[in-house]
């Protein structure tokens, strides 16, 4: 299963900033509603929205959600959505193939929002999803981020090294396991393989640029182990990595403080870039514009 081309290259008209909490139904490039949350800065009006990808089975009222949304809503404005599949959203789970789509979507409402500067912050899947998300959009589109943070995220596909892991292949593979997201976790499942298999995440991250690249990983992680945070790490120059002690995987073992430390970032890296949403940016780390087309392929 692989992603139409994502991102139209139109520029917007920026309108005054909104004040005040909305909830919305977005629609993505490929006809999926997608449930989202706008919060306004709690410190007064913000040029700067940090939108939030959500781990696996997560949605946008589960509370580890919104406690990253809270901590973030002190340097920005925060925007959630539920991926697809998930809470009140349409359509079915690819595992991060698709769902770049309804991060195209939440981005480009946020720019019509009148937020020139957008960053993005994924969890887990939702780390996979801003990393690919943020190649394809390497480019001038109304859904380039200016600044990007991948939390826990995978740096290859069809990892099975941990017993957390190989548990979630067998929920996302078999039809029992499929069975369980659906009625236990709430998660809807898409059946079909992924075809073609596409970019995995450590080629994404040298497309990411000019736009800044934050990874973040728990050294008690039982996803993911070190490695995949290093890899993409190294994947191109300027990715800044930090490897929190004691930390576990995702928006559930995220502290108050790291959350505050990521906003924080978030706030500098979003003026620092000069991206400005359909600008040409300038400087950063080295790598293409351009992303490549496809979709994202399941992290099992």
């Amino acid at each position: 299963m692989s992603s139409p081309p994502a991102g139209r290259t139109a520029r917007s008209s920026v309108l005054p900033i909104t004040r005040g909490r909305r909830r919305t139904t977005l629609r993505t490039a490929d006809g999926v509603r997608i449930e989202a949350a706008y919060e306004p800065c709690v410190k007064g009006p913000s040029d700067l929205a940090i939108v939030v990808a959500h781990g696996f089975t997560g949605e946008l009222l589960k509370p580890h959600v919104r406690r990253a949304a809270t901590a973030f809503a002190q340097f920005g404005a925060v925007i959630t959505f539920s991926f697809r599949g998930h809470g009140r959203s349409g359509g079915r789970s690819t595992v991060g193939d698709r769902e770049v789509l309804d991060l195209d979507a939440a981005v480009e409402w946020a720019r019509t929002l009148g937020c020139p500067r957008v960053v993005t912050v994924g969890f887990s899947m939702g780390g996979s999803v801003v990393l690919r998300q943020g190649a394809l959009h390497g480019g001038r589109t109304e859904a380039r981020p200016d600044a990007v943070v991948a939390v826990s995220a995978p740096a290859r596909w069809y990892y099975r090294g941990t017993p957390s892991m190989r548990r979630l292949r067998w929920l996302i593979t078999r039809r029992t396991g499929r069975a369980v997201g659906r009625h236990v976790l709430g998660t809807r499942i898409h059946p079909e393989d992924w075809d073609p298999v596409p970019l995995s995440p450590t080629e994404a991250v040298p497309l990411i640029a000019p736009a800044p690249l934050l990874v973040v990983h728990g050294d008690r992680d039982p996803y993911f182990p070190l490695d995949h945070p290093r890899m993409l790490a190294s994947a191109a120059p300027g990715v800044e990595l930090w490897v929190e002690p004691g930390m576990g995987h995702a928006e559930h073992a995220a502290s108050d403080e790291l959350l505050a430390r990521i906003g924080a970032w978030a706030q500098a890296a979003g003026s620092e870039s000069g991206l400005g949403g359909t600008e040409d940016g300038l400087g950063g780390p080295e790598g293409g514009l351009g992303g490549p087309e496809g979709g994202l392929s399941r992290p099992a």
